[in-house]
């Protein structure tokens, strides 16, 4: 669902409002408990190639900012930081009470790659100090974060760090993994990258996450066809990599409680 007038503040923001509104009421009513959304206006996720060479003949989706900027600006009105970070409080100033009142939580998505400015638009979700502010907005508990891994990774962090440092407002979690920075990176299969995700899954259990978790974006195997990042075997891989680490930081735990 659009929401660029909401994070632009432009005419019409309450129309798109309104329409958010009923969205959420209908989520409710049929149980669909996290919303997972994002304040990167006019842009999604950022790739400058879908078909880097990867192990076995893969293909991975790879950022390059050199090669993004020269796509040049997007047409958009300027809006400086603050001035998103005023719309965003506009926003959750007017849906949290509904969220709340419906069961439903607001899980906020970084900016990825998270890099302000990009191609001339600014941007605010992109560090560890951002998702501090975005929770000090609103005590409501509807107010929460989808913890991209691989976006907090391109940051440069400690991911696991991370991940307990927000745990109590991390409703719902994006796994992948990547080599190189925010400012050029390839991603990579989830055993091959460059978080030790075992760790993750051992901060994620000790934080008490108990929502959604998924495999993100995944290398193509050689044949497939379909969306750069969400292929199928990439995925299937990733599932049952996945189950062995959360059954590994599970017993882990059961061991260090004997």
């Amino acid at each position: 669902m659009p929401i660029e007038r909401i994070q632009l503040a432009q005419q019409g923001r309450e129309a798109q409002l309104d329409e958010l509104v009923q969205l959420v009421r209908a989520m409710a009513a049929c149980g669909v408990g996290v919303l997972c959304y994002n304040w990167m206006a006019l842009t999604d996720w950022t790739r400058t190639s879908l078909t880097t060479p990867g192990r076995g003949g893969a293909l991975c989706t790879e950022f390059n900012r050199t090669l993004a900027e020269k796509m040049g600006p997007i047409d958009a009105p300027e809006r400086s930081e603050e001035q998103l970070w005023e719309s965003l409080a506009w926003f959750l100033e007017r849906i949290l009470p509904v969220a709340e009142a419906e069961g439903v939580q607001l899980a906020m998505h970084p900016d990825d790659p998270p890099l302000s400015p990009l191609r001339g638009l600014r941007r605010i979700m992109t560090d560890i100090a951002a998702f501090e502010r975005l929770i000090n907005l609103s005590a409501s508990k509807a107010n929460g974060i989808c913890f991209c891994q691989g976006t907090f990774a391109e940051m440069g962090i400690d991911v696991a760090a991370a991940i307990r440092q927000l745990g109590e407002r991390i409703y719902f979690v994006h796994v992948r993994d990547m080599r190189g920075t925010k400012e050029h990176f390839v991603e990579t299969f989830h055993d091959e990258g460059q978080t030790d995700m075992f760790a993750a899954m051992c901060a994620y259990r000790d934080s008490g996450f108990a929502g959604v978790m998924r495999p993100d974006h995944v290398p193509a195997l050689v044949g497939e066809e379909g969306q750069g990042g969400y292929t199928m075997q990439g995925r299937l891989f990733a599932v049952g990599y996945l189950r062995g680490l959360i059954e590994a930081a599970e017993k882990t735990a059961a061991l260090r409680a004997l």
